[in-house]
């Protein structure tokens, strides 16, 4: 009967230890008249490049619902950030493609001990300039159908931008994290970062179009000082609805 209590006890402390939270939240612009997707006027490789529609992606509004389009979220654990436990490395590869004379994705999220891979489906040549600083930074000359890959051997403390020289329009992120707890917003505002440890989470929460720290949420204001928020994530779903933000915050110029 002891032994019995026992290993049940065990059990009961283990399946505690693996409980994680769901944060789900959406982004939307607090304002009735959400700013208009402009298009690119490309002005190199115009025979190519000026076939296609080629978005300003640095502030994309979803015109009906008013959500924010690539706001990235991730846990901090910078200077007083949360501690977390080492994550495993899952050693994957990330594709940025020069495609269609803009970066795609737009944002790319990894862990260290990740690759990326920089690919160019275009019939023109690109480059991937990369502003790195934990990691070496590279600027890759990508000649049409080639690619090149890089080592993400250490985190970033930011979002880092990839810029092509060649076509200064474009533009993308790589964020490099030493975990996976990291997400960017969909087209209608909304994301989902799974399989957070529960307790008191420090998160982060930026925006190339601006900054993100005077909100509302639930109709309460709040102040994310530093662009950072901290939540006491419990077990399964953790939703936090709409995040509202001034529709003066972000700007696409």
């Amino acid at each position: 009967m002891i032994a019995s209590t026992a290993a049940a006890c065990a059990l009961t402390a283990s399946m505690a230890m693996a409980d994680t939270g769901t944060l789900k939240m959406r982004f939307v612009l607090d304002t009735d008249n959400a700013p208009k997707l402009d298009l690119i006027d490309p002005n190199k490789d115009v025979d190519f490049c000026g076939k296609h529609d080629i978005p300003n992606e640095k502030l994309i509004v979803d015109p009906a619902s008013k959500g924010i389009k690539n706001v990235l979220v991730y846990v901090y654990t910078g200077r007083g950030g949360t501690k977390l436990d080492d994550v495993p490395a899952k050693n994957e590869t990330h594709e940025l493609a020069n495609d269609e004379c803009r970066f795609q994705p737009h944002y790319v999220i990894a862990q260290t001990g990740d690759t990326l891979k920089i690919t160019n489906p275009d019939p023109v040549g690109h480059n991937a300039n990369l502003n790195f600083f934990a990691n070496k930074a590279e600027n890759l000359m990508i000649p049409a159908g080639a690619e090149k890959e890089v080592a993400l051997e250490k985190p970033e403390p930011a979002a880092i931008p990839v810029e092509c020289n060649i076509h200064p329009w474009m533009k993308a992120y790589v964020v490099v994290l030493e975990h996976p707890y990291a997400a960017v917003s969909g087209e209608d505002g909304t994301l989902t970062i799974e399989g957070i440890p529960t307790g008191e989470v420090m998160f982060r929460v930026s925006h190339e179009a601006g900054k993100i720290d005077e909100v509302k949420i639930g109709g309460s204001k709040e102040s994310w000082r530093r662009s950072r928020f901290e939540l006491d994530i419990q077990p399964g779903m953790n939703d936090l609805g709409d995040v509202l933000v001034p529709g003066d915050a972000l700007s696409a110029d």
